[in-house]
């Protein structure tokens, strides 16, 4: 696994600052911080999705998010791609602004622009990230023409050469997704994320629901990704097999608040968090 240098001399390519999403107006208990119950308001029911998130993905570093069904770590991750809209918080991105301007209150056609040209996402439903009857080629080139690209023959190649990169076979780029098996869904998610060249690729339970031959190749393809194009990744799971394979670091949340973080082989192999030490403990 690769050693990281974060240091102070090190920026962080994305940092999220106090990110909070929260369904409910809130009430005096629980905009004060008092406890919750799970994530909701015992008073007036509101929920809080993410509360006050803190984090930081450093260049070339994969970071991996951890945590049950509903701890809220896939609405952060959506939450900065832009698919949620936030209650308050702030996130910086180094290729934006160089990383001087919040980007959550950027407008609606800056956000558009960061998407297409600064991140890449992945959802673990293909349907989410894919036009199902484009063709595998079509769903590249609808990327790369939402930043601007126009020329055919460089985004033919630009597709092909993507596709190549995950393991298509040139006489399937004109298929459409819907004839592929879920390993190459997402295999073709990957490439169109990828599409053009972000700093930031944002990967939300990608192996779920693969048989496990087919996780191994979608696992071995994401490491590869990473040393081919020096990509920075936030990597969410629930399976603490596929964080310890692939993340440098590791956040742990719980009812959308982050409860432990560091390496990921001190956080698997001692954990501090009881939370944690029951996740890992589970597993043993």
């Amino acid at each position: 696994m690769q050693t990281l240098k974060n240091d102070n001399k090190e920026k962080p390519i994305l940092e999220v600052r106090g990110l909070t999403v929260r369904y409910g107006q809130g009430c005096d208990y629980c905009l004060s911080g008092q406890p919750l119950l799970k994530n909701t308001c015992p008073h007036c029911k509101t929920v809080w999705a993410c509360n006050d998130v803190d984090l930081e993905l450093y260049p070339g570093e994969i970071l991996g998010v951890v945590g049950e069904s509903g701890s809220g770590k896939s609405t952060m991750m959506k939450s900065i791609y832009f698919d949620f809209p936030i209650t308050e918080g702030s996130a910086y991105l180094q290729a934006y602004s160089e990383g001087k301007a919040n980007m959550f209150t950027a407008t609606a056609q800056q956000k558009k622009y960061i998407r297409n040209h600064m991140m890449g996402m992945v959802y673990q439903n293909p349907v989410l990230g894919l036009r199902m009857d484009y063709s595998a080629a079509g769903n590249i080139a609808e990327k790369l023409i939402a930043a601007g690209g126009r020329n055919f023959g460089s985004m033919t190649a630009r597709a092909s050469q993507l596709l190549e990169a995950v393991e298509i076979l040139p006489s399937r780029m004109k298929e459409p997704p819907k004839n592929f098996s879920g390993g190459m869904q997402q295999r073709v998610q990957i490439s169109k994320a990828l599409a053009n060249n972000p700093q930031v690729l944002l990967l939300d339970e990608v192996t779920t629901g693969l048989d496990l031959s087919v996780q191994a190749k979608v696992l071995d393809l994401i490491r590869r990704i990473r040393q081919e194009f020096g990509v920075s990744i936030l990597l969410v799971s629930h399976d603490l097999a596929v964080i310890r394979m692939l993340a440098d670091r590791t956040v742990v949340m719980l009812e959308g608040k982050i409860i432990e973080r560091g390496l990921t082989d001190q956080i698997l192999d001692d954990p501090q968090h009881p939370y944690t030490q029951q996740l890992v403990h589970s597993l043993l």
